[in-house]
């Protein structure tokens, strides 16, 4: 919206020609997430207490977590907020990428919304049922897949994908390209919800994860860097750096209230939505593969789920670590939380470095 509204008067006044620059308005952005947050934060966490929208902690998990029943939930909506909003006001509405990631979040963003009004509000400890949930991000994936196909720019999207360290070769889906947008948008969404069980270690992580992003989008929308380093170019696509701006403050402005001890916590509202966003990102830019190691935690938190279940199923019910996910496995063997977190960011900022060397060793 400013940008619509202010860029057109550089020619008038030469100070709003900043507006026409993505790093300008990917801080602008950033900045007005993080205060949207700290300022809708305490109205929220109050509002969710007296709705009494608390979270139920799983008799399963560990006994240091039953200290956290009654924390109010679905503070996702927080983070919605503080990505929707100054997307809206610093990034080009005419955007193809941008209104893409922005359907994509909201959609996502509604299913997770659903899932939690069902267990805080309705009282349904089971909430949306796997199933339903798992239908609401396959439609999604194909709605994408559909709307990329046939209306991307440039009919970019040929049902190839790059291959990280590798720069003459592709991965050609063929038919198969929609399925596998589905399978990156429903794993990536699962992944970050499976890794959302600590104060602040979800959102931290996403926070490194829209970090490398920023870098990846912004090079990939610049014919000059994508030329110099080799990489395929997205016209336009520069403009995601504002929309990952905006998720990078709402995860700083989040991670306040969310920190140890959580006063709130995201819920599916917030979990499903940052990992559709990632997913979707990643597709647009052609690096679903890069996915992978800039979500290192998030997918070795999901394997360490299925390789759990598994193991239980098909080895007499024993199992691999303590619990699953893994975060759970290090609390019960002696890990205080903000030492798992920590370490797990730790280990996230490595996967997002690794992730920009991507860009030269190849």
């Amino acid at each position: 919206m400013l940008y619509h509204l202010l860029a057109p008067l550089a020619d008038q006044f030469v100070g709003f020609n900043l507006f026409r620059y993505i790093t300008f308005r990917t801080a602008g952005a950033t900045v007005t997430a993080i205060i949207i947050c700290l300022i809708l934060g305490p109205l929220f966490v109050n509002m969710l207490r007296k709705m009494q929208v608390k979270e139920s902690i799983r008799a399963e998990g560990p006994e240091s977590h039953k200290a956290k029943e009654g924390t109010p939930t679905m503070g996702g909506l927080i983070i919605l907020a503080g990505i929707i909003i100054p997307t809206i006001l610093w990034a080009p509405l005419t955007n193809f990428y941008v209104l893409t990631v922005l359907l994509v979040t909201v959609w996502m963003g509604i299913l997770g919304f659903m899932d939690d009004y069902l267990k805080a509000i309705a009282k349904q400890p089971k909430g949306l049922v796997a199933r339903k949930k798992l239908i609401g991000q396959i439609v999604l994936g194909l709605v994408f897949g559909v709307a990329m196909t046939l209306l991307s720019p440039k009919g970019q999207y040929d049902g190839t994908t790059n291959i990280p360290f590798f720069k003459d070769y592709v991965l050609n889906l063929g038919i198969l390209y929609i399925p596998w947008i589905m399978l990156v948008i429903a794993g990536s969404s699962n992944a970050v919800n499976l890794t959302d069980g600590l104060d602040g270690l979800a959102i931290g992580l996403c926070g490194l994860c829209f970090a490398a992003f920023a870098g990846l989008v912004y090079v990939s929308g610049r014919l000059d860097y994508s030329s110099y380093l080799q990489i395929e170019y997205f016209a336009g696509s520069g403009e995601l750096t504002v929309y990952c701006g905006a998720a990078i403050g709402a995860a700083l402005g989040f991670l306040w209230f969310n920190s140890h001890p959580a006063q709130v916590f995201m819920g599916d509202t917030g979990s499903l939505s940052l990992g559709a966003a990632l997913g979707a990102i990643a597709i647009l830019i052609k690096k679903e593969l890069v996915l992978i190691i800039v979500g290192g935690v998030f997918v070795i938190e999901a394997l360490s789920v299925i390789l759990q279940v598994l193991s239980y199923k098909y080895r007499g019910g024993r199992r691999i670590f303590r619990m699953a996910p893994l975060h759970h496995h290090f609390e019960l063997s002696g890990w205080a939380e903000p030492k798992v977190v920590i370490r797990f960011w730790i280990v996230g900022a490595l996967f997002a470095l690794l992730t920009l060397a991507t860009l030269k060793v190849r």
